[in-house]
């Protein structure tokens, strides 16, 4: 709302200092600042009105050092995110922007999945919460309105570099097209990095191109489905799934810096993107908003995020590496995620197998997930977490580096 009514002071009445509401640095910086303090400021309200509600986190006994001691801490704390982000993106965001009201929508949509998971689980006291196929379906769903409205939103463009000519100071110029629809995407680390997907239908014949939705839209679901759970997963000790998010973000928000602007784009030979630079703003009052919740959750936690925060922190993280077509780095920048979501899936696959093999279930992991296991070899949730981030900052690096090395 102040973007539209600094711009309308600048352009009807020029009024000195109104015009710094169009760069887009000091926009970002305030919604940083504003979205810490608010986590930090109203976290804290927000977490006494949970205690006061009674709104505390049951624990299953897993037989892990200092479980017993979480009972009761509030949970559903992830509002706490919600709020700190929101409010800073309506405030000094262009929020017409097609790419920042699909966050919006994002963070929307999974809180209140989350939030009705969360609700189950404190007030009827199912400790399953919401059953499996109704989250999966709401993912799906989310998956499915982004994917759509990347495909045919007129808005979603890419430009690109069509000639170069040589000035009169016999410097180079790169000379840029028109704005085209293109399901183009990088894939690091190897040189010419572009995938379209519809090379994938090629084969087909002419104009096969119409129909890449047809791939694109469920690798969309995929990730949206992956990423989410995955952070959901993570979500198990103080702090590890607000640390590790808030660095994904800030790697994501470079990305986005860069794609979005027309200069650094060339250097880097990599998409343009216009309009994909508004997401600046979104992504720091995000990464503000994780690390204010941090103040709270890192160990001993005083309130955790529930999947009201885990499932809106994998959509949202999943929604922006799509958006920056950066999402074939999943795997690496999301290495945390990953290492969580493979140890489980490894776990019950290793499981069934054995059991159906020899009448006896073996397992990889003393527990899964990958955090529980050094639980269960006695390293502190402080040590844990700490290593996890340094591995989660190591990946970030590498990430980086993909857009220079091909």
């Amino acid at each position: 709302m102040l973007y539209y009514l600094f711009e309308f002071l600048e352009n009807q009445y020029q009024l000195p200092g109104a015009g710094l509401f169009q760069f887009l640095t000091f926009r970002a910086a305030l919604s940083v600042l504003l979205s810490l303090l608010i986590a930090m400021v109203y976290g804290k309200k927000i977490i006494l009105f949970l205690q006061k509600k009674q709104i505390g986190e049951s624990i299953r006994d897993l037989g892990l050092d200092g479980q017993k001691q979480k009972a009761g801490t509030p949970t559903m704390g992830g509002l706490i995110i919600i709020i700190s982000t929101l409010l800073p993106v309506i405030l000094f965001a262009d929020v017409k922007n097609i790419y920042v009201l699909l966050l919006i929508m994002t963070t929307i949509w999974m809180g209140i999945i989350g939030f009705i998971d969360d609700y189950i689980k404190t007030f009827k006291k199912d400790k399953q919460g919401l059953k499996g196929r109704f989250k999966i379906m709401g993912q799906v769903v989310l998956g499915l309105i982004v994917g759509l409205t990347l495909y045919f939103h007129p808005a979603v463009t890419i430009k690109e570099k069509d000639s170069t000519t040589i000035t009169q100071d016999f410097n180079v110029e790169k000379v840029f097209g028109e704005e085209t629809k293109a399901l183009r995407t990088n894939v690091p680390f190897f040189k010419n990095n572009e995938l379209d997907y519809a090379d994938f239908i090629s084969w087909i014949g002419e104009g096969a191109e119409d129909y890449a939705w047809l791939i694109f839209i469920p690798v969309v679901i995929l990730i949206v489905t992956a990423v989410s759970n995955g952070a959901n997963l993570t979500d198990g000790i103080d702090g590890l799934a607000a640390g590790s998010s808030a660095i994904i973000v800030l790697t994501l928000g470079i990305f986005a810096w860069v794609s979005g602007n027309i200069e650094f784009s060339d250097y880097l030979d990599i998409f343009y993107l216009p309009r994909v630079g508004e997401l600046v703003v979104f992504i720091a009052a995000f990464a503000g908003a994780l690390v204010g919740f941090l103040w709270y959750n890192a160990y001993p936690a005083q309130v955790f995020m529930g999947d009201t925060g885990s499932l809106t922190i994998g959509g949202v993280i999943a929604v922006i590496a799509i958006i920056v077509r950066k999402e074939l780095l999943i795997p690496i920048l999301c290495g945390i995620f990953f290492a969580e979501s493979l140890s489980v899936m490894l776990q019950v696959g290793y499981f069934k197998h054995t059991k159906k093999k020899y009448g006896e279930g073996k397992r990889i992991f003393l527990m899964a997930p990958l955090h529980h296991h050094y639980q269960k070899k006695m390293y502190h949730e402080s040590k844990i977490v700490t290593r996890f981030l340094i591995i989660g900052i190591l990946l970030a690096i590498i990430s980086i580096v993909t857009l220079k090395i091909r």
